[in-house]
């Protein structure tokens, strides 16, 4: 049966389902009674939708709450062990994996290191060692929580690149900094990773699967709008119009910030990444005189550049790094402009490790510059924070993507409809054309 809007009532259903998932998730546990206001449902629809999900073991009671006047209401919530996700963040310095339970609890991790010939940096970015680490770690997490592969909702995997979609290959990544030129990464996984066929893979940008970590359950939460950008060896940014939705990954640190300027990785002059990024930022200091610690990786060498710029003694203050952080912070706040007036955030929200570790350090004077260079009324309108969870929220972003499309199916593992299935209109036109 089809309604006047064109959506069937199997569509109808799933709706439902999906706005009482949704609202037990994020604002559970909460009450039959509770549920109805708060998804815009009537009792009824309610009390079929969560027989179904309570039947089907995606919802339980967890207790109970008094009433005015009548028998105390039984609370509802997700069942945290009725689905499990893999978020995978293949970084700039190692391959991450971690396994979830519903409720984005850890249930392990496994860490694979990716060594780098300073001679020779896209080595580390070989996509027969990166598609071996995931194989390697998968196999791990899953041995170690014991849990069932066909209980798996999916695997969320964060890369660095513009991710496109083919129609024989799935996932492809083009990842210029990084020297994957077409890369069919999703067919290479499903060709070494041990897992059933039905586990679907979503492969995303590393900087949108940060957002979508933010906004769910960091620093985004509450906000209509939002830039996330994510600071490691290199620089990118998610815009987020729906706080729900997915977000739109933009290679913001390829923006040109200086006409002729530095040789970016990316093989163009003058891009952001060139002066902002972790990498690009400690060869100019090492360019200016700084002393790098020998052997030491980007984390450990950015450490300790922050800690020679801003020493607990402010005399003793390197000059040369001092001098290289604050041209960072006055292109920084460039760039960051240059997001104020083309989106007009409400929020703009600073992750990834490099992030982290710098926004602590000159958040503040970033901001001063991003309000001088921007528009004066979104400029007024927004605020820069740092992001709240972590610099592996790369990884939670990931696994939130097969968790998403989880609830936007009604808590269903696969697409309920079959293939062939046309929508009511279909019929017609063909009759007509056949004429």
């Amino acid at each position: 049966m089809t309604t006047r809007n064109g959506r069937t009532v199997r569509d109808l259903r799933r709706e439902n389902r999906t706005a009482v998932l949704q609202r037990l998730y994020f604002d559970g546990p909460m009450s039959r009674f509770s549920l109805g206001p708060a998804t815009g449902l009537s009792s009824g629809s309610v009390s079929n939708v969560v027989a179904e999900l309570v039947a089907e073991g995606l919802v339980e009671e967890a207790g109970s709450v008094d009433s005015a006047g009548g028998r105390p209401r039984t609370l509802l919530r997700v069942t945290p062990g009725s689905g499990f996700m893999i978020g995978v963040d293949v970084g700039e310095t190692r391959v991450r994996i971690e396994l979830f339970d519903l409720m984005l609890t850890e249930l392990a991790r496994a860490d694979r290191p990716l060594e780098v010939d300073s001679s020779h940096p896209h080595e580390r970015y070989e996509v027969g060692v990166v598609v071996d680490h995931v194989r390697e770690g998968i196999a791990e997490v899953m041995r170690i929580a014991d849990v069932p592969a066909e209980r798996l909702l999916g695997v969320g995997v964060g890369v660095p690149g513009i991710v496109a979609r083919d129609a024989g290959d799935g996932a492809v990544v083009h990842g210029q900094t990084i020297g994957w030129d077409a890369v069919p990464f999703e067919r290479l996984l499903r060709a070494a990773v041990d897992l059933p066929e039905a586990v679907p893979y979503w492969i995303d940008n590393g900087a949108k699967t940060l957002g979508q970590a933010e906004m769910w359950f960091g620093a985004g939460r509450g906000a209509r709008s939002a830039v996330v950008v994510l600071f490691g060896s290199g620089v990118g940014a998610c815009v987020v119009t729906d706080p729900l939705g997915p977000g739109r990954a933009i290679e913001w640190g390829h923006l040109t910030v200086r006409v002729r300027g530095r040789r970016c990785r990316c093989g163009a002059q003058g891009c952001l990444e060139a002066y902002a990024g972790a990498e690009a930022l400690l060869e100019r200091w090492r360019e200016a005189g700084g002393r790098l610690p020998s052997g030491a990786d980007e984390e450990t060498a950015l450490t300790t550049m922050l800690a020679a710029a801003y020493p607990a003694d402010p005399k003793d203050s390197d000059l040369t790094a001092l001098t290289v952080l604050e041209e960072t912070a006055e292109y920084l706040g460039a760039g960051f402009a240059d997001l104020i007036n083309l989106f007009q955030p409400e929020r703009i929200l600073v992750g990834g490790w490099a992030g982290l570790q710098l926004g602590t350090r000159f958040l503040d004077t970033v901001t001063e510059h991003a309000k001088e260079y921007a528009l004066t009324y979104p400029a007024a309108r927004v605020s820069i924070g740092l992001g709240t969870l972590g610099p592996d929220a790369v990884t939670v972003g990931a696994a939130i993507l097969p968790l998403a499309d989880f609830f936007a199916r009604g808590g269903r593992r696969a697409d309920p409809e079959t293939a062939g299935e046309q929508p009511a209109w279909a019929s017609t036109v063909r009759e007509r054309t056949a004429h």
